[in-house]
């Protein structure tokens, strides 16, 4: 009995999968060429927001700690490397206030790995400020987002609680 319910759910499987009809690689995200054509690949125009730094206005946070955008133009800014990095000339915690730019939080003045304080460094694991912040462009969505942010805290969609939060819940 055991032998033919088997036999049966098998040959089932194979009707299934026999009689499905095949997507090809086009239609099943947002890239719309052969996934094996890359020449056929073109990445969009991009016109990027923002003037100099300090002239523009600021987006508020997608998110609770989300990395806050980046509101002018990164002309001359990038690439940035552990040796030549232009951001923190005035987002340093000490300059930022006289600068009138956000300050970089708490969160990259300390090790996470060990929760040490660096007294006002910056970790060497966030030298890298474009992996995380993004420039704004001026795009057409590729999908309709209805994603509404819901802050816990005051102010969150302005600024970091990172660190005094990171193990909540834990």
């Amino acid at each position: 009995m055991k032998n033919i319910v088997l036999c049966l759910s098998a040959a089932l499987l194979l009707v299934a999968c026999g009689s499905s009809k095949q997507v090809a690689d086009t239609e099943i995200g947002l890239r719309t060429v052969d996934i094996v054509d890359e020449n056929s690949v073109k990445n969009p125009e991009i016109k990027w927001l923002g003037d100099a730094p300090g002239t523009n206005k600021r987006f508020d946070r997608s998110f609770e700690n989300a990395p806050p955008l980046i509101p002018h133009s990164l002309e001359g800014l990038i690439p940035i490397t552990a040796e030549s990095n232009m951001c923190v000339t005035c987002h340093m915690p000490e300059v930022a206030k006289d600068a009138g730019t956000l300050p970089v939080p708490k969160s990259h003045l300390t090790d996470l790995r060990t929760g040490k304080d660096l007294g006002g460094q910056l970790s060497e694991s966030r030298f890298n400020c474009t992996q995380c912040h993004v420039a704004q462009a001026d795009v057409k969505p590729l999908k309709k987002n209805n994603f509404k942010a819901d802050f816990r805290y005051k102010d969150s969609n302005e600024s970091s609680n990172l660190l005094d939060i990171l193990n909540q819940g834990i």
